[in-house]
């Protein structure tokens, strides 16, 4: 679990950024939304395949000379 040190005088929305930041790294809130509410196996498979096929789009391709 990730925890922020405080240093006295020190702003709380200084520490909330901060731990934010930790978590997002850690990938907890993502975590925590995908397990919110339960999905059906098909409806993971179709949101991979969906993600995938978005990737691939945006992936620019390299050129060889």
């Amino acid at each position: 679990m990730p925890s922020v040190r405080t240093r006295p005088g020190e702003p709380i929305d200084k520490a909330l950024r901060a731990l934010k930041k930790k978590l997002d790294k850690e990938g907890i809130m993502k975590a925590a939304k995908a397990h919110r509410f339960y999905d059906k196996p098909s409806v993971k498979r179709r949101a991979k395949s969906k993600a995938a096929l978005k990737y691939k789009k945006v992936k620019p391709k390299a050129f060889s000379f």
